[in-house]
């Protein structure tokens, strides 16, 4: 299943470590474009004057884990396609360009299920996406939650627990479950 991830979840860190966790299993394909690995560094400058350098040396890694997951689409494509908001189209033509059978975002105003219907493509929410893993592979996503809060820990210094880390990720079905 290829599964295109829209940068809102990319960005978060705890929800992109679940994510690609899960895909490192071998449950999905990620796959993104250039453009929204651009969005999320430019987004990464919020949280001081090095989280775009940050972003960018993350996005390298991402690249070489994952070097068939770039998208890259028919600049035509665009012109053909329609969103409630135009900067979201680029998703859209990403999506249809990677063979994607889902686009996993948190802005489901922005991608009317009707409109990607017709593009044989659906959207889902992280949440609603970790905890069907979990539901089918409650192993796998319990040692990737593991791994996520284990690194969570050592870089904040902080003693997490399960179910507040991935409830304040906006994850609060996938930490009910595992918490």
């Amino acid at each position: 299943m290829k599964l295109l991830l829209d940068t809102c979840v990319i960005y978060p860190t705890v929800m992109r470590e679940m994510l690609l966790g899960v895909a490192k299993t071998g449950l999905f394909e990620p796959l993104w474009s250039a453009r929204i690995l651009e969005e999320w560094a430019r987004a990464a400058r919020k949280i001081g004057p090095t989280g775009e350098a940050q972003a960018r040396a993350e996005v390298a890694l991402l690249r070489a884990a994952w070097p068939k997951a770039e998208v890259t689409w028919r600049p035509s494509l665009e012109a053909q396609l329609y969103l409630p908001d135009p900067a979201d189209i680029h998703v859209l033509a990403a999506a249809i360009d990677g063979s994607a059978d889902m686009i996993v975002t948190v802005n489901n105003k922005d991608f009317p299920k009707h409109l990607l219907a017709e593009q044989d493509l659906k959207r889902i929410g992280p949440d609603e996406l970790l905890w069907q893993f979990w539901n089918d592979h409650p192993d796998e996503v319990r040692r990737v939650a593991e791994r996520v809060l284990a690194e969570a820990q050592r870089l904040s210094g902080e003693d997490w627990e399960m179910r507040p880390l991935l409830k304040k990720a906006r994850l609060p079905r996938i930490a009910k479950a595992l918490g």
